[in-house]
């Protein structure tokens, strides 16, 4: 009778950390440290680049304040101008260019919502009209 050995499938460690060869394992960890040190020393230094900066600069913008803080102030007020009337410009194209679609039978998004809106709002409407002749004629009959 012949014998019949049984061959393991390829080990695959990809799929489940936990399978990992220690190697693998250490490879990461290294890694992991070198880049998190790496990002933690230069924070350090740009948060003292910083306070040097800072230190050095205050001074000057002491001495230069009363033409710094209004020209910030002016500077600020005109960007938020000219942002606010580029998005509602881009929002009014937009809305124009649906209406435009809508209005043609390209039957935009959310037209359907739309159309049930305006179906419900004529039905209710309809309801309160006959509501109120069948008050205004009941109310006659009475009297």
């Amino acid at each position: 009778m012949a014998e019949v050995h049984y061959q393991q499938p390829p080990f695959h460690y990809q799929n489940d950390p936990n399978q990992q060869p220690r190697t693998a394992q250490v490879v990461k960890a290294a890694t992991a440290i070198t880049a998190g040190g790496s990002l933690l020393i230069l924070a350090a230094l740009i948060m003292a680049g910083t306070v040097i900066a800072l230190t050095i600069v205050t001074p000057l913008f002491v001495i230069f304040s009363p033409v710094l803080v209004p020209a910030v102030i002016t500077v600020a007020l005109l960007s938020l101008g000219f942002l606010a009337s580029g998005g509602l410009g881009v929002a009014a194209i937009t809305v124009l260019a649906w209406i435009y679609r809508y209005v043609t039978g390209k039957h935009p998004p959310g037209a359907d919502q739309l159309d049930t809106a305006r179906h419900k709002l004529l039905n209710k409407a309809r309801e309160i009209k006959d509501y109120g002749q069948q008050q205004i004629s009941g109310g006659a009959q009475a009297s």
